[in-house]
């Protein structure tokens, strides 16, 4: 019966996401690269820093981690593990279901498939995209997550943004901007509405610092999603090239085999 009950909540859960929050916001895209172990680790440091709090990783465990991460399991012990944890156990937290179902209205979600049931884009959008909306009990709003219940947890290290009007260039039917026939090289612009502004200075990151962030935290996230990725792609390019070799033996030996027949 439970794992009847498991199975049904797995195929409910894209459908119950998807309904739950519906946008149009232009997803800029985000490549994950899961070679690159410094990414990796500074997506860990930030994702126990920022995220542990409410959002749990239970399938992923901390050795693993540490292990797959290259960080020796002493380091991430004093850096990683606030909780009591042993480096053997669950990433979990001990936030308090009822208490987070006040405070936010749904006990915040265990994010360690949340890669695979959303996407690495949405996921990177989702993080860049929180505005400063007074209507909302938390003070904040998404735009790829409108009426989110979650506040912006990295408000610090972006800073204060804004959703506004401004200027831009207009684009053609062909991808490109519009220009000004009478000036040349001058763009023809146009007011669109519900655009980001990000106020200078009020974040400890520049724009380019806080991207990297959420790209770094997104890609450890996609790495969460399924530990054994890097590995199973590089074993398959062994399985490959055995295939080969072992194309090449069998195609001489079968040459070998309709000379005799002959």
């Amino acid at each position: 019966m439970k794992v009847n009950r498991l199975l049904l909540a797995l195929f409910l859960i894209p459908g119950v996401l998807s309904a739950a929050a519906t946008s149009d916001w232009h997803m800029e895209p985000m490549d994950p690269d899961l070679e690159n172990v410094p990414s990796l680790q500074n997506g860990a440091r930030l994702y126990v820093n920022y995220c542990l709090g409410c959002h749990s990783l239970q399938y992923q465990r901390y050795e693993r981690t540490a292990d797959d991460l290259q960080i020796p399991h002493e380091i991430a012990l004093e850096n990683l593990v606030f909780t009591g944890q042993k480096i053997g156990e669950r990433i979990t937290n001990a936030m308090d279901k009822d208490q987070a179902n006040n405070w936010f209205g749904v006990p915040p979600p265990d994010i360690t498939m949340v890669t695979r049931v959303r996407g690495v884009d949405w996921v990177y959008n989702y993080m860049k995209t929180f505005y400063l909306d007074e209507s909302r009990p938390l003070g904040v709003n998404n735009k790829v997550f409108p009426n989110v219940g979650m506040p912006h947890v990295l408000l610090d290290l972006q800073g204060v943004q804004r959703s506004a009007c401004i200027q831009v260039p207009k684009i053609a039917d062909n991808g490109g901007e519009m220009r000004d026939p009478l000036v040349p090289g001058k763009p023809i612009t146009e007011e669109k509405c519900g655009q980001l502004v990000l106020e200078d200075g009020t974040g400890l990151y520049t724009a380019e610092e806080y991207d990297q962030a959420v790209y770094d935290i997104t890609n450890f996230l996609y790495y969460v999603s399924d530990p054994s990725r890097l590995e199973r792609n590089r074993l398959g390019v062994y399985v490959l090239l055995f295939l080969v070799i072992l194309f090449v033996f069998t195609w001489l030996l079968g040459r070998e085999y309709n000379k005799a027949v002959r």
